[in-house]
């Protein structure tokens, strides 16, 4: 128990304790590392200047610097004991037997925070960023629009987990409006291609995880030891535009489709907040290589669901899914991608892919929900969608059940505004 009150189906009780990062009100430009609880953010960096941080790990001063950073960069370097620590304390201090913030009336104004008088930002400085192709319900459903039912998946997708390398640099968070793009078009496969805004403009419902410590050019991270280099989750949506996708990607795949922007939630949930909720995934048929074999529970029961807002009306919930659907684990896709030697970084961004389930209300994407525009659903206000119109927002929520508390991401939300003339 806290002394902090939290409201009965909050995402962040004690159980959680997600990492984020704000600006702190009255400091301008200056940034924070928090943690939320019910309503509230605790901030470490006075939380650190107070010296409550006393273990072996986050007594050094290296671990007491990284606390105080304006990003999650040197936190997450720091790995999985120091996080655990971390925990402990953190834990400890929210306490409702612990006098040491509960009872210190100048220092609980200044490290509890209300959330919504802080604006949250990027969590880390996300310095490569890549995408996978995880869910093979997904992965089917895209491959019978454009193949047929015979070709669905392509000879690699049960032996690798296909991804691609995105552009970290238009990653965003949660609340950011983005425009809609621009691109090359070929709406008719006789004529040319044509110039102008996207008409197709769709969401993914995913799932994105930071890197912890990285790995030294050269060497690879073995499967069984991945989770010792995985941060934390978040909720994501990667935007894309499907019109200007299927013109370029043959044949090395989304490039201007999908660098238009990506969304993610602000807080950062721990692989120690989901342990009580930690699954098997699908089996995999055929068996994996060896360097990806993995008979471990290595994925998660996480709801996931997608809800559109179009201007003056309600919002609707036109998908609901969960993680544990993925073909594909974290600790597959992290050691494959570094099968190579690539060199892993702290802060570095790993998306799930498209989140598919097997029914058409877990469809993850309106390609699949409006099954590739012959399938248009309509909206409170009366309007029908078959992708995603300009002033419409998209939410994307996740979050673990427990018996008496939930684990929460927060919400990932994005809206999308008319082109910008140039």
């Amino acid at each position: 128990m806290s002394f902090v009150e939290t409201a009965a189906g909050s995402d962040f009780p004690i159980q959680n304790l997600p990492y984020g990062v704000f600006h702190v009100p009255g400091a301008e430009g200056e940034q924070h590392i928090g943690v939320a609880i019910g309503d509230l953010v605790l901030d470490l960096h006075v939380l650190a200047e107070s010296n409550w941080f006393s273990g072996p790990e986050l007594s050094q001063p290296k671990a007491v610097n990284a606390l105080k950073q304006p990003t999650l960069n040197s936190f997450m370097a720091l790995g999985r004991a120091a996080w655990k620590e971390a925990r402990v304390f953190i834990t400890q201090v929210l306490s409702a037997d612990e006098p040491f913030l509960r009872d210190n009336e100048g220092l609980k104004a200044k490290a509890l925070l209300p959330q919504k008088s802080v604006e949250m930002v990027l969590p880390a400085n996300i310095g490569d960023y890549t995408d996978f192709y995880s869910s093979k319900e997904h992965a089917t459903n895209v491959g019978i629009m454009f193949r047929g039912k015979e070709n669905a998946l392509m000879p690699n997708w049960l032996h690798l987990p296909v991804g691609y390398h995105g552009r970290s640099s238009s990653i965003v968070v949660s609340g950011t409006d983005l425009h809609r793009p621009y691109g090359q078009l070929r709406p008719a496969d006789d004529a040319p291609p044509l110039w102008g805004p996207s008409k197709q403009l769709d969401f993914e419902l995913e799932m994105a995880f930071f890197v912890g410590p990285g790995n030294q050019l050269g060497t690879r991270i073995p499967v069984e030891n991945a989770e010792d280099h995985i941060f934390g989750l978040v909720a994501m949506n990667d935007w894309s535009a499907r019109d200007v996708q299927k013109w370029e990607y043959v044949p090395l795949g989304p490039f201007c489709a999908k660098n238009l922007g990506t969304t993610i939630s602000p807080w950062i949930v721990t692989l120690e907040a989901l342990e009580p909720f930690r699954v098997k995934g699908p089996e995999q048929e055929p068996v994996p290589l060896p360097y990806l074999r993995d008979d471990s529970a290595a994925s998660f029961d996480i709801n996931l669901s997608v809800s559109i807002q179009a201007p003056e009306s309600e919002e609707m919930e036109v998908c609901k899914s969960n993680f544990k659907y993925m073909y594909w684990s974290m600790k597959q896709q992290l050691s494959h991608h570094t099968s190579t030697g690539c060199n892993m970084r702290p802060g570095d961004l790993l998306g799930s892919g498209t989140i598919s389930g097997s029914t058409e209300d877990s469809f993850g994407s309106m390609l699949e929900i409006a099954w590739k525009g012959t399938k248009p659903i309509t909206l409170p206000n009366g309007t029908q969608r078959r992708f995603i119109e300009d002033g419409d927002s998209v939410v994307i929520r996740a979050f673990c059940q427990g018996p008496d508390y939930r684990i929460g991401f927060g919400e990932c939300r994005g809206k999308i505004l008319p082109p910008l003339e140039q």
